[in-house]
């Protein structure tokens, strides 16, 4: 690759600031930014996890510091902005924390549902606000939420998670719109489904053990409907937002990059 694509795309003396990076999608879009150049803040509240994801960033000779936040609770997501400024100032910020689970609406039970929009969309709102306040002075910067396939296709089940993600695009389009003036890009991605310990509800036994026959099944099923015929990969959707975080995505914003397979084409 010509050296004017890589500086393009690197994100050396950048710091960048990712909620829900114990696991999952989280964690590697961590080690695939590490691997641009990125110094790593590394937000959960899930700490063991977090250990475990800045020692795969460590491995391969990144840097990341752990900070454990609870992304639904307000003050604490303003001392995570606060924290990371003040160390190398923020210049990328990532909302990958969410939980999910599956209940008609009519049986959905009333308090994971709370927790659900409290993390996935509220979480999503606070930490877009302490990102822009402290990109703000600096004058740039890219703030990338988590959006999703279920945002576009009712599916029975899902109807908090949808609702919280169908919000996020809302959300996205209009802080882009407030904080475009200000430098600040603002995008969202929408992964399809992707197998990772987030969903693995869909297959588990009455004990919360995988079932790898059921896995299996339900992977089967889900390929079917999408064009490409395949489920997403976590380093599908990292690499997705290394677009979005770098140079070469410095006249996006607003948008809502569906990263699925052609599942949903709005």
């Amino acid at each position: 690759m010509h050296e004017d694509l890589q500086r393009e795309f690197s994100l050396e003396s950048r710091t960048a600031v990712i909620t829900g990076a114990a696991s999952g999608i989280g964690r590697e879009t961590a080690c695939i930014l590490a691997r641009a150049g990125a110094r790593l803040i590394l937000a959960d509240i899930d700490a063991a996890g977090l250990a475990i994801t800045a020692g795969l960033i460590n491995d391969q000779g990144g840097t990341a510091h752990i900070r454990p936040a609870n992304v639904a609770d307000r003050a604490d997501v303003e001392a995570l902005a606060a924290d990371a400024a003040e160390r190398n100032g923020v210049d990328i910020w990532i909302n990958a924390a969410a939980i999910h689970f599956a209940a008609p609406m009519l049986e959905a039970p009333p308090a994971a549902t709370e927790r659900l929009l409290s993390i996935n969309l509220l979480g999503t709102y606070w930490s877009c606000a302490a990102a822009a306040r402290v990109m703000q002075p600096r004058g740039k910067g890219s703030i990338i939420n988590f959006s999703s396939t279920g945002a576009d296709r009712p599916t029975p089940g899902i109807s908090a998670y949808a609702m919280a993600k169908a919000a996020v695009n809302m959300l996205t389009r209009t802080a882009a719109t407030e904080f475009g003036p200000l430098g600040i890009r603002v995008n969202a991605v929408a992964p399809g489904f992707v197998d990772t310990p987030m969903v693995s509800f869909r297959y588990a036994d009455e004990t919360g053990a995988i079932n790898p026959a059921r896995r299996e099944e339900v992977l089967r099923l889900l390929s079917e409907g999408i064009p490409l015929g395949e489920i997403g990969t976590p380093r599908d959707i990292a690499l997705a937002i290394l677009y979005l975080a770098s140079d070469a995505s410095r006249h996006v914003t607003g948008q809502i990059l569906r990263v699925n397979g052609g599942a949903s084409m709005p």
